[in-house]
């Protein structure tokens, strides 16, 4: 079976467009959602707040170049960015996305626990990297505002049918501490004995820390603390209620 050519066809006969990535990477700071946001040094949208990300090199794959790019404009090490799971969003490929010329993007996001801060001054053609609470991330650059609304919606799904919640809580947590988890990122208040009921039903998910309790504030007796359980997937999911967001 041969690499050659077909007799006949021209690659120059298609108009040529560049493909680019974006990162919608996720962590849970203070009790609230941010995402991570560049602020562009360069036109288009010079001193707006950005997705990182830019353009994938002639010999590499999007998801190396989705890594390097993180790593460039955030100066975040190189060591932080090769462990992170980066998840493919979408491809975004509308005509006009892009001012410069036809720009294709395959998209990525994570959600993350214990991210360091980025570099005060990013590199690349980003002048600036930030945490950013997502409720303030607002008149993005390009169409990545559609692009973070789209991640939202994928790492909010990501907590229905995986354990991933647990990862943003101590060691040792209450189950109060898990239900902020979730109450952050879906942007829902959760009814406490029905979120406790799920979580205890669902085998794997929690383990009990026998004799252990902790204080939560107000009159009431130490709530029992909790530790991960074995299982990485929730079966059944425990899913938003219904009429949140989506």
């Amino acid at each position: 079976m041969s690499g050659a050519l077909p007799a006949g066809y021209d690659p120059y006969a298609f108009a040529p467009f560049a493909v680019t990535v974006d990162l919608a990477v996720f962590t849970v700071r203070g009790g609230l959602l941010h995402v991570l946001l560049i602020r562009r040094g360069q036109e288009p949208y010079a001193g707006a707040w950005a997705l990182p990300g830019g353009f994938v090199l002639p010999r590499e794959s999007a998801e190396t170049a989705a890594r390097r790019e993180l790593a460039e404009e955030t100066g975040l090490s190189e060591r932080v960015v090769a462990a992170l799971h980066l998840e493919q969003l979408r491809t975004y490929s509308e005509p006009d996305r892009d001012p410069r010329m036809r720009v294709v993007s395959v998209a990525f996001t994570a959600l993350v626990p214990d991210m360091p801060e980025p570099a005060a001054e990013g590199g690349g053609d980003a002048a600036q990297a930030r945490w950013v609470p997502v409720t303030r991330a607002a008149d993005l650059a390009f169409d990545h505002g559609a692009i973070l609304a789209d991640a939202r919606e994928r790492i909010g799904s990501k907590l229905e049918y995986t354990c991933l919640a647990t990862a943003f809580c101590p060691p040792e947590f209450t189950l109060g501490e898990l239900q902020s988890v979730y109450e952050t990122v879906w942007d829902a208040a959760l009814d406490r004995p029905n979120f406790r009921r799920k979580v205890l039903a669902t085998p794997g998910f929690v383990e009990a820390v026998p004799g252990a309790a902790r204080l939560t504030g107000g009159r009431g007796k130490p709530a029992a603390l909790y530790r991960p359980g074995p299982a990485t997937t929730l079966h059944p999911p425990l899913l938003r209620p219904e009429g949140t967001p989506r």
